[in-house]
């Protein structure tokens, strides 16, 4: 259970990571990473909560 909570963290921070280092190269012709890492961290932070609403709501018959 908590390896595939760690893979699914690693999996989501990667392919966030990726997609903001891609954007920022194409728009912005540069991709520093500060930028990549907080944009990334904040998906993956918002992805968890996502996630423990959804468990919270189909526990309690939603």
């Amino acid at each position: 259970m908590i390896l595939r909570e760690l893979f699914i963290f690693l999996a989501a921070f990667a392919a966030f990571a990726s997609a903001v280092a891609a954007y920022l190269a194409v728009f912005h012709g540069e991709a520093p990473l500060k930028e990549i890492f907080s944009t990334a961290a904040a998906a993956v932070i918002g992805l968890y909560v996502g996630r423990y609403f959804e468990r919270r709501r189909l526990a309690h018959g939603g």
